[in-house]
């Protein structure tokens, strides 16, 4: 009994135990996988207003950061490169830090109305080249650091997580007065802040700083 978990199945403890736990890799998500941009990967991107990066500083610590701007936002220098600017946010710099420590990166793009999304795998390094990022200049604020990322591979992920979570079904949605604002959270979280400076400042900075 101590050997068996939900269903049946013997614990995964290994890459062994991992394969004989899901079984085979079928032929087409195998040959899915792609170590360039191809037609599809570029237009997928042009149109994506939103990713999320993942990185990690070596040592096993993770993070996930989110990215988002106008469709298109992220820039396609090449079949095997990218370039993520930087926009205004709070300065943890988590993803720069990660990635001075330990290149390897991960993406996942997403495009609204669409439940597919667009998985790139590579390494990334700080780009601060004018030339590069002054093409990518909004609202007269031109980036002055970035994410180049160096493509290893990158791959159409299927859209079941997304149809699940009917992430773009309008009815689904969650009304905004049903959760606590972000000013509100971090003023109780940290008791440094009174609630109505804290979401003042949040209401300020959505409005003024976003660029």
């Amino acid at each position: 009994m101590g050997d068996q978990n939900a269903g049946g199945k013997p614990p995964v403890k290994s890459q062994e135990d991992l394969r004989a736990h899901f079984g085979q890799l079928s032929p087409l998500a195998e040959k899915k996988v792609l170590y360039h941009l191809d037609k599809f990967c570029r237009d997928f991107i042009a149109l994506s207003p939103f990713l999320v990066i993942a990185s990690s500083d070596g040592k096993g610590h993770a993070d996930a950061s989110p990215r988002g701007d106008a469709p298109g936002f992220v820039s396609v220098l090449d079949d095997k490169t990218l370039l993520i600017p930087d926009r205004r946010g709070n300065n943890r710099v988590d993803t720069f830090g990660n990635i001075i420590a330990s290149p390897g990166i991960g993406l996942i793009f997403m495009v609204p109305g669409i439940n597919e999304t667009l998985r790139v795998n590579g390494r990334a390094e700080i780009s601060q080249e004018p030339d590069l990022l002054t093409p990518l200049t909004v609202q007269n604020v031109t980036p002055i650091i970035g994410l180049k990322v160096h493509v290893d591979e990158t791959y159409f992920h299927c859209g079941k997580a997304l149809m699940r979570s009917k992430l773009w079904n309008p009815a689904a949605q969650v009304e905004r007065h049903s959760f606590p604002t972000l000013g509100r959270i971090i003023a109780e979280q940290t008791a440094a802040i009174a609630v109505e400076v804290a979401e003042k400042a949040m209401e300020e900075a959505y409005r003024t700083r976003l660029y």
